[in-house]
């Protein structure tokens, strides 16, 4: 089955909204204070740790979005960005913010 254009932006755009509002609540969580109980506040401190790890690759996927918007709306979208040649239907099909063929990106 072809996947339109149309289906892309629709599936990334959808995706940026779920990511976009899900960086905004990591962000929250980490500015929220932190319990005066040390053995709590330690706990906290390491949970920190790992919504700033998820915050971080969301932040990297929201920017592979943005990107993907781009080269769509500029109708590169589907073209390898080192070669140019046309990235196969299923990897974007799997990876749509992909910007490179296989032969590139390895």
């Amino acid at each position: 089955m072809h996947t339109t254009q149309i289906d892309i932006r629709q599936q990334l755009e959808t995706e940026l909204d779920r990511l976009t509002q899900r960086v905004t609540r990591i962000d929250s969580d980490l500015r929220a204070t932190h319990d005066p109980d040390w053995a709590e506040r330690a706990t906290e401190i390491e949970d920190d740790e790992v919504l700033e790890g998820l915050g971080a690759a969301g932040r990297v996927e929201v920017a592979a979005i943005r990107a993907a918007l781009t080269r769509l709306d500029a109708g590169s979208y589907g073209a390898c960005s080192t070669c140019g040649t046309q990235i196969e239907e299923r990897r974007l099909k799997a990876i749509p913010t992909v910007a490179t063929c296989i032969a590139c990106a390895v």
